[in-house]
């Protein structure tokens, strides 16, 4: 399929995998798309790609986690899947854990849309690391990303942002283990990040798992804990914001750096009411007091971090 289809898909588990993917398949359309999600659609969005442009120029749109579209924008997309502009480059990305290719891709293929399932393996890690690296302009040798790899965690939107400060840090110079190290030494904020991320998103065992990496690495407890701490107060900034506020915006006031930050902590904090999140700053006060009483980071952190996965029933025992 070539880069002129009207229509492309993307799906799979990370966002921030297919909305990169999204970005570079319209870049090398050579069009500027405007952009909107599923969560965040208004309704007539697609009037502008479905009628030409008066400069003659290619219209195009993005529409980042359509899974989330209310079934009355999903019907106005199906119906124009099924009739795209030919003058216009409409670009989707759907989250789905699914490797089979999703109901709307029928639609899609019919239309001569582009269709890929976009995954990045866990064997698979440092080879994308060195591509993103290449991509950023840095030469990442293998060793140097896989010591990446285990510094920052799993988190491919995470990775990415190692990758560009490694490059603004080491300019035209060849990384290796060495550079990636002195770069973030003593920082666990990035296994951290990875911890809250695994835990918010419901997976305890893979959070756990972190958690216990950054033990055996004999990180202070207080660290990791303050790390959470940081979080949950960015959950409760962005959770507090409007829905419909742009990413741009939200992430501005709320004092985060990145959109994809907004979209990822929205996406988390919708697991949790107010209360749940308060309740559990609650008990980081109460572990921070602990771990400063003498309770062992071992045997108070586990707790903590299966609470941050829903299991609410965890007590937490403290002097």
């Amino acid at each position: 399929m070539t880069e002129t289809a009207p229509i492309a898909l993307f799906w799979g588990e990370d966002p921030f995998l297919l909305r990169m993917t999204a970005l570079d398949y319209l870049g090398a359309a050579g069009v500027r798309a405007a952009e909107v999600s599923g969560r965040e659609w208004r309704g007539g969005e697609l009037s502008d790609v479905s009628t030409p442009s008066l400069w003659g120029d290619r219209r195009a749109l993005l529409i980042t986690g359509v899974q989330s579209l209310p079934e009355a924008a999903a019907h106005e997309l199906r119906r124009y899947v099924e009739s795209p502009s030919p003058d216009a480059l409409c670009v989707l990305t759907m989250v789905s854990r699914a490797k089979a290719p999703p109901a709307l891709a029928k639609l899609v293929q019919r239309s001569g849309g582009l269709l890929r399932h976009l995954e990045v393996r866990r064997q698979d890690l440092t080879r994308w690391v060195v591509e993103r690296g290449r991509a950023r302009g840095v030469h990442l040798s293998g060793p140097a990303a896989a010591a990446l790899v285990e510094t920052v965690g799993e988190d491919l939107a995470a990775l990415d942002q190692s990758v560009e400060q490694l490059a603004s840090a080491f300019p035209a110079t060849a990384v290796g283990p060495e550079q990636v190290r002195s770069q973030f030494r003593g920082l666990a904020e990035g296994r951290v990040w990875d911890l809250c991320d695994r835990a918010f998103e419901r997976r305890l065992a893979d959070a756990l798992l972190v958690l216990r990496s950054l033990l055996d690495a004999r990180e202070d407890p207080l660290l990791i804990l303050g790390g959470i701490a940081s979080r949950l107060r960015d959950l409760l900034r962005v959770k507090s914001l409007p829905d419909r506020m742009p990413p741009a915006e939200a992430a501005r006031a709320a004092g985060l750096r990145f959109d994809w930050q907004v979209r990822r902590y929205r996406d988390q904090a919708r697991r949790l009411t107010l209360a749940d999140l308060s309740e559990l700053l609650e008990r980081v006060v109460d572990a921070d007091r602990a771990l400063k009483g003498g309770v062992q980071g071992e045997v108070l952190l586990p707790m903590l971090v299966a609470a941050m996965a829903g299991e609410h029933g965890v007590a937490m025992d403290t002097p």
